[in-house]
Order: structure tokens, then C-alpha cells, then sequence
């Protein structure tokens, strides 16, 4: 249950002629796994006593690195048997590591008897709290320590230390999954109680929740979302609003039941919004449709004090499929958007006029003003976005941009197109 006792006795412990993928997992080391296998690491190497890299990553209690041997590749049916018994990975408190031992290679390996009382347990630590199990476990009265630790490669938990023990806070999202695979309906009301008790849209515990109910896609789990709308708690009328987003986003559908119903909500949901978070996450659900009656929505809120809205709208108006040109209102929009102070707002904006398909010479301009920006992000978005716009102003900052940073994978796509504006330059031109 100790995860930082288990890395560090396998960094102490890793052979010299190990593979450099094995001691990356030996040293915990997220990154640095996910550079070797961008890199061509064999996600199924084994280390010198033959246990596998994901088995490996498993035993050292690491969700994060076996998350990512999976993605890439790894096969958990190379372990010999079940790496760790559920009630382990249930007390780690981590959802990526149980994930990871429930991926479909390994599902098999526990009876539905196991996967029942690893889902009382979940719920025991859920209830109880983590501070107070671990008070119990350990005996100790001494202070907490608590840190925010990434998970997955999407979701954070905390991370609660004491008496040399480290458990992760993601047991509410453990219990949902176990309950979600084992057949039992939660209730909207439970799953929302789960998410409210750790309320940042990147928690795990907030994310499981959000995603089962958008999933479920029926009246039943939209009517109580559409309630929260005027909830005086702001953090309930986001939960709300962002399981309205995901059951339009989710809905695989021929007749995409509720895009026109979520889209009506959300329209004069943002006219009347006053808090930040919501009406970031009311915009980008607006930024999801087409249309003129989404761009018109989203314009007023391009000069908002909150980047977090601002953001919203420089990627909403970028719903495929694009118009041939934007309007004149949205040109000026996305104009001052890439001059805006924050890094974030620049590169959604940078990004939007790099996919359109307006080929406005302001446009370019305003990207090219950006080779030069502090942010490496916003300078890659404009070398990116001047490709596509078959500007050739992309090649030399591209060359000033040196080459891509390894384990970034969105590097490698925007310098790509650099690639092809020189193919098709000299295509052009009937060069071989």
C-alpha cells in the first residue's frame, strides 16, 4: 500500500544491465516511460528475472506506468496469474491501477466473488474517509501529509501520507467502476454525492461519475442534470451541466437525440451564468454544435475577465465542420484572442484559425506574429497553423524551433506539417 516504499526499493534494487524501459518503471518515472515507448521501447520487454514490464509496474503499485505500457501495447495476459489481488489495488486507492488490472486481457483473472468484496471495501474506505482508514491502519496520530499526484494520463488524486504509509483518494471512483462492471445502477443522486465530495473536474472521483452518467444517455439521468441548472451551489449546477455535455457527446445515436435539447439549454444557460467554471463548461458544450446560433452565443463572452471562458470560446468556434470563412465579428474575435495574455487562450485561438479553412491574410499574419511567442505551445500551434495555410514562413521557424521534444507526441504532428507544405510546395513547382 506504501507506493513510494515500493519505488524506492526498486530503483535500489534494479540490475545495471536492465533494459532502460524496466528502469524507468523501476524509478516511477511516468515521463520517462512514456519517452521510451514513443521512442520504440518493446512495452513486453521483461527484466532480468523474467517478470514483465507491466507485471513490474503492477507489483510497484504504479496505475500510471501500467496505464501506459497498456497503451502502448503491453498484453497483461504475459503475467503469470493475477500480478496483485484486487484488495490491493482497492487500498491503493488508485483508479488507473485498478483499471489497468481490469483492462480486458486481465478481467478474467478475478471471479465476480473477488470483484464484490473489492467493492465493499471501495465503498468502507469511500465512507470512512481516507485520513481516518489510514489513522486506523496505521496507529498513528501524527500529521497528514497530502499531495496532488497524476493518476491516469487524464485525472489527478490526492495522496494521503502517514506512518510511512501513502494512499491515494480515488476509492469513490474505484467503487464506481467495480459497481459499473458487477451490473448495479447507481443511482444519479449517489454518483453525484461521489463526484461533490472531490469537486475539481480533474479528479478522478469527479471524472468517473461525470463519464458513467454521460454514458447512459436517457431521460432518466438528464431530467435531475437539467435540474441543477438553478441550484444556488455553483459546483452543482457544473456537475450538472457537464453531464448534459458529455450525454450529447456520447451519443452514438443516428438521431442525436440531444443535441438540440442541450444546446437549447445551454444558449440561455450562458446568458445568465455568473460563475466562471460553469460557464467555461456551459460554452464548450455550446462550442460542440455548428452554427450560426452557437458562434452567436459564444461571441459576448470573448473579453471575459476568466481565461478559462475566454479559452472556451477561441476552441468553440472551431465545430467542424468549419465555415469557408468566418464571419467578420468572429475574424475580429479570433484576432485579439491571439493577443491575448494568457498562453492558453493564444494557442486555442492559434489552433482554430490553423484548422479553419479561412485563408484571410490578417489570419496568417496574426500567426505569424506568434513564431516569436515566450510560450513553446502557442510558437508550435502558428508553425503548425501557417503550414496548413501553405505559408511558407513555416519552414524557417519550424528550423528555429529545433527538433521535436521527445514524449510529446502533438510536436511530431505539427512539425509533420511542415513536411507536407514542403511536398506540396515542391510538387507545385515539379520538383523531384
Amino acid at each position: 500500500m506504501d507506493t513510494g516504499t515500493h519505488s524506492a526499493a526498486g530503483a535500489s534494487s534494479a540490475p545495471e544491465d536492465d533494459p532502460a524501459l524496466i528502469g524507468a518503471i523501476r524509478a516511477d518515472d511516468p515521463g520517462l516511460v512514456k519517452r521510451l515507448l514513443l521512442e520504440g521501447a518493446d512495452p513486453a520487454v521483461r527484466d532480468t528475472h523474467g517478470t514483465p514490464a507491466f507485471c513490474l509496474a503492477v507489483g510497484m503499485r504504479s496505475g500510471t506506468v501500467a496505464q501506459l505500457l497498456l497503451t502502448y501495447g503491453a498484453d497483461p495476459g504475459r503475467c503469470e496469474g493475477p500480478p496483485l489481488p484486487l484488495r490491493e489495488a482497492v487500498d491503493s486507492g488508485s483508479p488507473a491501477l485498478l483499471e489497468a488490472l481490469l483492462d480486458d486481457g486481465g478481467r478474467d483473472w478475478y471471479p465476480v466473488s473477488e470483484m464484490a468484496e473489492a467493492t465493499d471495501l471501495a465503498r468502507h474506505w469511500h465512507e470512512t474517509g481516507v485520513e481516518r482508514e489510514l489513522r486506523r491502519r496505521t496507529g498513528s496520530q501524527g500529521a497528514v501529509a497530502c499531495v496532488r499526484v497524476q493518476d491516469d494520463e487524464f485525472t489527478c488524486v490526492d495522496a494521503y501520507s502517514l506512518g510511512g504509509v501513502t494512499v491515494r483518494d480515488g476509492h469513490a471512483a474505484i467503487l464506481t467502476r467495480l459497481e459499473e462492471l458487477l451490473g448495479v445502477h447507481a443511482p444519479f443522486g449517489e454518483l453525484m454525492g461521489r463526484a461533490l465530495s472531490r469537486p475539481e473536474q480533474d479528479h478522478s472521483v469527479w471524472a468517473s461519475a461525470t463519464i458513467l452518467l454521460g454514458n447512459r444517455g436517457d431521460q432518466e439521468t438528464w431530467a435531475p442534470a437539467a435540474a441543477l441548472r438553478t441550484h444556488p451551489d455553483p459546483v452543482h449546477r457544473l456537475f450538472g451541466a457537464e453531464v448534459m455535455r458529455l450525454t450529447h457527446l456520447f451519443d452514438a445515436g443516428d438521431e442525436d437525440a440531444f443535441a438540440g435539447p442541450v444546446l437549447d439549454m445551454f444558449v440561455d444557460w450562458s446568458a445568465e451564468e455568473t460563475d466562471s467554471a460553469v460557464l467555461g463548461e456551459i460554452l464548450v458544450g455550446i462550442g460542440e454544435h455548428a452554427g450560426p446560433r452557437a458562434t452567436e452565443a459564444l461571441l459576448p463572452h470573448a473579453g471575459h475577465h476568466d481565461e478559462r471562458v475566454r479559452r472556451a470560446v477561441a476552441h468553440g468556434f472551431s465545430a467542424w465542420p468549419s465555415p469557408p470563412v468566418f464571419s467578420a465579428a468572429v475574424r475580429q474575435v479570433l484576432l485579439e484572442l491571439m493577443r491575448d495574455p494568457a498562453p492558453s487562450v493564444r494557442w486555442y485561438a492559434c489552433l482554430t484559425v490553423a484548422d479553419g479553412r479561412d485563408r484571410e491574410p490578417a489570419l496568417a499574419d496574426a500567426m505569424a506574429a506568434l513564431l516569436d511567442d515566450a510560450d513553446r505551445r502557442v510558437r508550435l500551434s502558428a508553425v503548425y497553423g501557417l503550414a496548413r495555410h501553405d505559408d511558407g514562413r513555416c519552414v524557417e521557424a519550424a528550423r528555429r524551433l529545433g527538433p521535436h521534444r521527445a514524449g510529446h507526441a502533438d510536436e511530431e504532428r505539427y512539425l509533420d506539417e511542415v513536411r507536407l507544405h514542403e511536398w506540396r510546395r515542391r510538387e507545385a513547382e515539379g520538383v523531384q
